[in-house]
């Protein structure tokens, strides 16, 4: 991808633009630096000058008391720029972390299910990182040093047109050489920040799976392929640097060719007594500081080679679009909450049919019970009511309107799911509950805990509410952990809940109290109940039995139950755990 110089402008202009006061103040200081290093030069001319002329002690003096002040208050707006450009810089970052981050949130799961989150970091943390300098100081040193360079060339002509000339052009054919030579880096800067995408990417991986990797002997792969991402990365960052050391090496060159310049021009005019000794000072001294800019520029060159391949990339993860979307659409309101599924389509990546032609009507609270083998389809319909996908064919309605009519928040606002795998955060209880909502009062939190028998629990915490939990449900028992799932969905209290399998895998105790839970929880609410168990499934209305994707039987779950001919009576006779499983 080549990039347009649009392309880092309006990167540049949608972050600095809220915080334009500054970077006007910024921008200020820096030029204001500018006029000072041009005018230094002048004052020191005037000190030579005078002193071979024999002036006086009190004119001297003045005069070098001026050069210091110039000095000292060029140090001081140096001070501001560093403090204020780093200012601005952590500002921007962070508002484009945040832009960032939203985005990835907001992409479809087949998004997330072909990137790893170790990639996703280094997109939104790492190649961020590396544009701290472009938002504080880049463009604007590019700029400044543009303005430094034009004002010694003026300064130049003023003193003699000859020497501004020959300067003018030998800026110039600098300047185009380096134009020139601003990409030839970013390829090679790219390929490295991709290589450290996966590398993060893969040690993510690792650390996820250490027990597997320990159990079956898989260190020593492990390594072997942490060397070879490794391996990756240096190889390109070789190629970079050596196309960076060209550049370093041709502008060292020019320089010394502009220094050379100086000193013959200088002797030159000197000897024919166009300029003054004082002035020969003047030549040497902007020649020395137009080595500031061209190094500046260089450096900046340097830092493009970085900055382009980060933009190059932040732009291509800005360019993925939501497939599933709804923006504007109309507002869930009723509660419970009618779902019905009339025809429905589904694959992943246009692969092999998840769900063929599926039709059922889930009439608002009533429940289904969803039955079916690992693999036929029963996940997928959560993800399909979400809408985290979008069907194939066919269509799915809540409350007589198709959900992709429906506003996407709003919809999601009103559908819960809770899984037998619980995701906690290291975060207070609080912020566990709520998923950061504080419109949630405390008062309500606490008497939904007590509601759902975790009284006892909430009293044993040392900071109450404020408590921190492990990543990972970590601090709990899977009892808990499940019982604080339901505490979210009461908290939410949405008019349609999906449990997915959530009573499994805990102790019979425990189990008493999760089913006292469901109870309260599926009253005034419509809910889909996806289970192995006969316990659980003996509060649904229907039953709908997936093979394969396809209906293998839908129908009254009293009226499916007394059919001896009938799957899900003989299920009930065999024992749903060993035939489901």
């Amino acid at each position: 991808m080549n990039l347009s110089f649009s392309a880092y402008y309006h990167l540049l202009a949608d972050h600095i633009r809220p915080q334009r006061g500054r970077f006007a103040l910024l921008a200020s200081l820096l030029f204001g630096s500018i006029g000072l290093r041009i005018y230094a030069p002048q004052i020191m001319r005037q000190f030579i000058d005078s002193a071979l002329a024999g002036a006086a002690l009190q004119t001297l003096t003045w005069t070098a008391l001026a050069f210091i002040g110039i000095a000292l208050t060029q140090q001081v707006v140096a001070i501001g720029v560093t403090w204020l450009g780093e200012n601005v810089a952590w500002t921007a970052t962070n508002a484009l972390r945040a832009e960032l981050a939203e985005h990835a949130l907001h992409l479809d799961m087949k998004f997330h299910n072909d990137h790893t989150p170790g990639e996703l970091i280094e997109r939104i943390d790492g190649d961020v990182t590396e544009l701290a300098t472009f938002f504080s100081q880049f463009a604007l040193n590019l700029i400044a040093n543009g303005f430094l360079l034009i004002g010694i060339l003026i300064a130049l002509f003023l003193e003699d047109w000859r020497a501004g000339l020959a300067f003018t052009v030998y800026s110039f054919l600098t300047i185009f050489i380096l134009g020139k030579m601003k990409d030839i880096a970013v390829p090679h800067q790219k390929a490295r920040r991709e290589a450290e995408a996966q590398y993060y990417g893969f040690i993510e991986e690792q650390l996820s799976g250490t027990e597997d990797i320990r159990s079956s002997g898989a260190v020593g792969f492990s390594i072997r392929e942490l060397f070879r991402h490794q391996g990756e990365i240096l190889k390109h960052n070789r190629k970079s640097h050596f196309k960076r050391w060209i550049i370093e090496n041709a502008m060292g060159l020019a320089l010394t060719t502009g220094s050379l310049l100086a000193i013959v021009s200088g002797y030159w005019l000197f000897t024919a007594g166009v300029i003054t000794i004082g002035t020969v000072y003047l030549f040497v001294h902007y020649i020395n500081l137009l080595e500031e800019p061209f190094w500046a520029m260089t450096h900046e060159i340097e830092s493009f080679q970085t900055i382009g391949a980060c933009v190059e990339r932040l732009t291509e993860f800005k360019a993925f679009k939501r497939e599933v979307k709804n923006e504007t659409g109309l507002d869930v309101k009723s509660h419970p909450l009618d779902l019905k599924f009339d025809d429905v389509t589904f694959s992943y990546n246009g692969d092999a049919n998840v769900l063929t032609r599926l039709s059922f009507d889930l009439q608002a609270g009533s429940v289904l019970g969803l039955l079916g083998r690992t693999g036929s389809g029963k996940t997928t319909i959560g993800r399909l009511i979400f809408r985290l996908y979008d069907v194939n064919d066919g269509s799915i309605k809540m409350n007589g309107a198709h959900i992709n009519d429906l506003h996407l928040d709003s919809l999601r606002r009103n559908v819960a799911i809770v899984t037998q795998d619980v995701q906690l955060f290291k975060a207070s209880i609080r912020e566990n509950l709520t998923f950061f909502d504080r419109t949630i009062s405390d008062e309500k939190i606490i008497a939904t805990l007590e509601e759902l028998e975790l009284g006892d629990w909430y009293a044993s915490l040392p900071q109450g509410l404020d408590s921190v939990l492990e990543t990972g449900s970590r601090s709990l028992s899977a009892g808990e952990a499940q019982l604080l799932a339901f505490t979210r969905v009461f908290l939410k209290n949405p008019g349609l809940v999906i449990l997915d399998e959530a009573s499994s895998r805990l102790d019979p105790a425990t189990e008493v109290k999760l089913e006292r839970a469901i109870d309260k929880l599926l009253k005034n609410r419509t809910a889909i109940i996806i289970a192995h168990k006969l316990d659980t499934i003996q509060r649904a209305d229907d039953i709908l039995i997936l093979e394969r994707g396809n209906v293998l039987e839908y129908g009254n779950r009293k009226q499916l139950a007394s059919d001896s001919t009938s799957r899900f009576h003989q299920l009930l006779q065999t024992g749903m755990e060993e035939v489901l499983a």
